[in-house]
């Protein structure tokens, strides 16, 4: 795809940045949005082929209010990347319920919002790419993440179908998996939120886990401008798979999950399949 436009949510910091700068360098058009829209511009830097757009994906208006303003700068949206999220970490009991319903807001709710709203001018274009970026913990459950992983699960099963819906229109869609990446999701007070409720027999656990996940910031094995760039190779070549895991550590461990899954099926096949009706 030569000269598409690209419209990225959450490009003020993190991966975001990345695929902008990567996307305008292939020569693609880009709309970058984000919450306070000079902060996107000057993460990013000035071009000719940039729209900076002011977006809360969890306000669907907002979203609609985004995609005129790329649909009357550059007349179409050929890349939706649904790229904005957050990280409501700890223990389920922990997590208070509005935390719970916040996380789930924006990560899942959210790109909804912003596919909601550009779906009607992809399927006018009869073409387009929605490429939303999950997690590992979209596949794999994981200590410390409850929420943070059902709303990324909730995302995959979603893109899962939602490939099916717009086939017919010539869209096509891709969930990505990274693994750990030196982004800026472990930034306290900026992407990480740490649980609201104490409860005796979790705090040990809980003070011990936040110092853990404090010192991996800075340290992740992944370099986002690698995988920003390996997302813009497989828009290019416009034959996206319907799932991409990124990084070695992300390969690994959707791996194992897989054997485990396989495992499980093994140990309990003719329990499984002995449940039909009997004749």
């Amino acid at each position: 795809m030569s000269n598409a436009v690209w419209f990225i949510t959450g490009a003020g910091r993190g991966l975001g940045i990345d695929i902008a700068q990567t996307a305008l360098a292939a020569g693609h058009s880009v709309v970058a949005t984000g919450r306070i829209p000079n902060k996107v511009l000057d993460a990013i830097g000035a071009h000719e082929n940039l729209l900076t757009v002011e977006l809360d994906i969890t306000d669907p208006s907002a979203a609609e209010a985004a995609t005129r303003a790329a649909v009357e700068r550059f007349g179409q949206v050929d890349v939706l990347v649904n790229n904005a999220g957050n990280f409501y970490a700890g223990y389920f009991e922990n997590i208070s319920p509005e935390q719970f319903r916040a996380q789930m807001e924006t990560n899942f709710f959210g790109p909804l919002n912003v596919t909601r709203a550009i779906l009607p001018t992809m399927r006018k274009q009869r073409s387009g790419q929605i490429i939303t970026v999950t997690s590992t913990a979209g596949l794999i459950g994981q200590e410390f993440v409850g929420a943070y992983a059902a709303s990324k699960f909730a995302l995959e099963g979603w893109m899962e179908s939602l490939r099916f819906d717009v086939k017919p229109f010539g869209i096509k869609t891709m969930a990505v998996e990274p693994g750990f990446f030196r982004t800026e999701l472990l930034v306290e007070g900026s992407s990480t939120i740490w649980p609201e409720l104490d409860i005796a027999d979790y705090a040990e656990r809980t003070a011990q886990t936040i110092e853990a996940w404090k010192s991996m910031n800075g340290q992740q094995g992944g370099d986002p401008r690698k995988l920003a760039q390996a997302l813009v190779t497989l828009s290019d070549s416009d034959a996206l798979p319907l799932r991409f895991v990124g990084g070695a550590d992300a390969v690994e461990g959707v791996e194992q999950n897989l054997a485990a899954i396989q495992g499980q099926i093994d140990a309990n096949r003719d329990l499984s399949t002995s449940l039909a009706y009997d004749a």
